[in-house]
């Protein structure tokens, strides 16, 4: 501010009056086009975006710096007298223009002598965070200092606005004494804060406030002697919005988020959770950023369940990091642990989803190297319900060649691994295995096809440890299997007029070839194996099963084809993928090879498909069929209507004849669907056919304006209970309402995407192309 007002003292008396005061009209000339521009640019934001009311309202278009050279100064009025050597008067439409602030006002008086600018108004201030109207200015030229009188201020950079008696600028802050603010449009005043005195200041993104009392539609409902609040994204100690709701399972439930910062590059936050049938959780999130690493630590307790109280102290641990010490070294942390089964099902968390049947606790340093990457991995999962618990793996060492040697017209790559198993409640309590896998493999991709074959011979070496004696299972294992992969694929294409005019419809069969002998496995524990899914794009694996504890015997030719229609743009509207495996002897058949006592099927037909037939429309699906037993294993199918401003509508079907022994058929409906400009409806349903009963039912209303947002939400869902086995007939519901409010401007920046409620409950709404991942 010196160096402002010291240029208009240079430009006052270093200068002709002709210099300064000339080229009136032009300038006129330059408003009105600045205007002109800024008109175009306001009506080209209204067009795009659907919430410029609120900008428009409650916050002035950005002031746009006159195009001056760094240190002109212009000052344009209607009559200029100058007193002396060190005083000048100006009269009539005065207008103060620099690079980085406006003055418009009736009359200005300038005196060097005492350094002091007054101007009579009504005027108008304005630079690059604010505008501001007023009756009158005093500026001291010598500390940078501007009060002015009875003004009215917005912020340009933020919502924000209000008034005040007296109004103080300076190089950091607006000062406001008996003043105002709120972000809410002057047309719909919501909420405002009135104070004896607030500080703005831009430099630190907050406000604080002395003596304040909040109204809400002009009646006050709470005195503050003091608090702050933002007035941008930047970061700092504060109270986040609350959430207030109710259910049979928490009763009243309050969560109040408390955010310390700590440091530019870590921070805290704490969060009281007071649950009237369960008691006073505490939860704390600390982030922390450094040159190398980013990460979080997240720690729940709630000391004594008050519904539960033989459960004891019930907690949760949560620790993930990633952490990039070089362009070869990295390393990675991700670990959950919970104090009881139930914990995730009983009292929800951030950290991990109620459904998940297992917690993973993996610790990874990674080494890439020009030829090879190496994985030093530590592992355990804690195992939620009734059930065996999985091996620890300390460690797991695996390599992996990335650049393969070249071998005429070969690529020969040899990967493996060392890993070491631990359970102490496991026949075999722990076991050492080593696996070698060579391999050489040719490949080649033209347009129109492509072509791969590989060989692999697949080496493992088992020493198991524990009370063998009477089982299967044997001390030393050596299991030495080779494996013979062919696949090949063809691309056609042709013009069609099928769904779509101008269009392109491709083919691309598919048929691969894959060997492997049958050997009894029997001798080996299942350390970390477990069977993968068969759906269409499992049919051309190379392998049945995760891990290596089991090598599926082979000896089987798959086929399949995908055709897929695009439009004149190369959109796909159309796709439609079958296969089928087909076993060349008996010894292959899956039947043959019993897994843990799962189902197998020697004649899997499965199937994929989507129909975007209109660009909101989209329809998918999947199958697997069982062709001998003529029964259907699997099945989804989903409808989805996806349009503007967040309406969406979703149906879906899914079918499983075996998870856990039950068969599985649910029908469910989401749905978002804006009211108005402010008003959103979610709303979601899940019924099981089986047993002729809801099992999901959601409905959520929100409505968001330009400075406060409000959430109303109730749901009724089946109560998992971990701790216990209860079937289908005893399951037991939990209903609950919740409500979330926020007056913008007072707390966090927060996000009000509806769609996100609908990812809250237990099914949780996909976007359609993520429905077969």
């Amino acid at each position: 501010m010196n160096k402002l007002w010291g240029m208009v003292i240079l430009a006052l008396y270093g200068a002709s009056a002709g210099a300064v005061f000339a080229r009136t009209a032009e300038l006129a000339a330059n408003t009105a086009s600045a205007q002109e521009h800024t008109d175009t640019d306001k009506k080209q934001l209204s067009q795009n975006i659907k919430v410029a009311h609120c900008l428009a309202a409650s916050r002035p278009a950005p002031w746009q710096a006159p195009n001056l050279p760094l240190g002109l100064v212009e000052i344009v009025s209607d009559d200029v007298e100058l007193i002396g050597q060190d005083s000048a008067q100006f009269d009539g439409n005065v207008n103060i223009n620099t690079r980085t602030m406006s003055l418009q006002a009736q009359s200005a008086l300038i005196d060097k002598q005492q350094g002091l600018l007054n101007a009579t108004g009504p005027l108008t201030y304005r630079d690059g965070v604010s505008k501001i109207t007023s009756r009158g200015l005093n500026a001291s030229l010598n500390d940078s200092n501007i009060s002015l009188l009875g003004a009215d201020y917005q912020l340009t950079q933020q919502q924000g606005r209000g008034g005040a008696e007296q109004l103080q600028v300076n190089e950091d802050a607006l000062e406001l004494s008996n003043a105002s603010f709120t972000t809410c449009p002057v047309d719909s005043e919501t909420w405002a804060i009135s104070a004896d005195k607030i500080i703005l200041s831009q430099k630190e993104g907050w406000g604080e406030t002395y003596g304040a009392t909040l109204k809400i539609y002009d009646t006050p409902v709470l005195y503050l002697p003091y608090f702050t609040f933002p007035i941008d994204d930047k970061r700092k100690t504060g109270f986040l919005a609350p959430q207030i709701s109710s259910s049979n399972r928490f009763g009243v439930e309050t969560i109040t988020p408390y955010y310390i910062n700590l440091a530019p590059n870590y921070d805290l936050t704490l969060t009281p959770r007071y649950m009237s049938k369960k008691g006073i959780q505490l939860q704390s999130e600390f982030r922390y950023l450094t040159p190398s690493s980013q990460g979080l630590l997240g720690l729940e307790y709630l000391d004594s369940d008050k519904s539960e109280r033989e459960l004891g102290n019930r907690y949760l641990f949560h620790w993930q990091q990633q952490s990039y010490f070089s362009d070869v070294w990295r390393a990675g942390v991700d670990i959950t642990n919970v104090s009881d089964d139930n914990y995730l099902t009983d009292l929800n968390s951030n950290y991990a989803n109620k459904t998940d049947t297992h917690l993973a606790r993996t610790g990874i340093l990674t080494h890439w190297g020009e030829r090879w990457r190496t994985d030093i991995q530590l592992q355990d999962y804690e195992v939620l319900g009734d059930h065996l618990e999985s091996y620890t793996t300390l460690p797991r060492i695996g390599f992996t060649q990335t650049n393969a040697y070249k071998l005429g017209w070969f690529d020969a790559s040899v990967s493996g691994e060392l890993s070491h198993f631990r359970n102490s409640t496991r026949t075999i309590d722990e076991a050492t295995r080593v696996h070698i896998e060579p391999q050489l493999r040719f490949s080649e991709e033209r347009y129109a096809w492509s072509f791969l074959s590989e060989f692999s011979v697949l080496h493992t070496y088992y020493d198991q440890q524990g009370n063998l004696e009477g089982t299967q299972y044997e001390q030393t294992v050596n299991r030495t299997l080779p494996k013979v992969r062919l696949y090949s694929q063809l691309n056609f294409e042709r013009d069609t007029s099928l769904l779509v005019e101008d269009g392109i419809q491709t083919l691309e069969p598919q048929i691969q070839y894959l060997y492997t002998p049958n050997k009894d496995q029997n001798n080996i524990g299942l350390f970390d194996t477990t069977k993968l899914q068969d759906d269409f794009y499992g049919l051309f694996r190379d392998r049945r099963f995760s891990g290596v504890d089991r090598i599926a015997a082979a000896n089987q030719i798959t086929l399949g084809a995908t055709t897929r229609i695009f439009d004149k743009q190369n959109e796909e509207l159309f796709n439609l993928s079958v296969g089928q495996i087909f076993y060349l002897s008996d010894s292959a058949k899956p039947t043959e090879q019993d897994f843990a006592g799962e189902n197998n099927y020697n004649a899997l037909f499965a199937g994929e498909a989507m129909w975007h037939w209109h660009r909101r429309w989209y329809l998918s699906g999947g199958i697997q069929y069982d062709t001998d037993g003529k029964q259907i294993i699997q099945s989804h199918v989903t409808l989805d209507y996806k349009g503007d401003d967040n309406e969406l509508v979703q149906l879906n079907h899914r079918y499983a004849n075996d998870v856990s022994g039950n068969t599985i058929e649910q029908i469910g409906m989401f749905t978002s669907v804006p009211i108005d400009d402010n008003w959103q409806f979610v709303a979601s349903y899940h019924r099981d056919i089986e047993t002729g009963r809801s099992i999901e039912v959601f409905s959520g209303l929100q409505y968001e304006s330009c400075c406060w947002a409000v959430q109303i939400t109730g749901r009724r869902q089946i109560e998992t209970d971990l701790n216990q086995s209860i079937n289908q007939e005893q399951a037991i519901f939990d209903s609950g309402i919740g409500i979330k409010f926020v007056l913008k401007g007072l707390g966090g920046k927060s996000s009000y995407d509806a769609q996100k409620l609908l990812r809250e409950g237990i099914f949780g709404y996909r976007r359609p192309y993520f429905l077969t991942n």
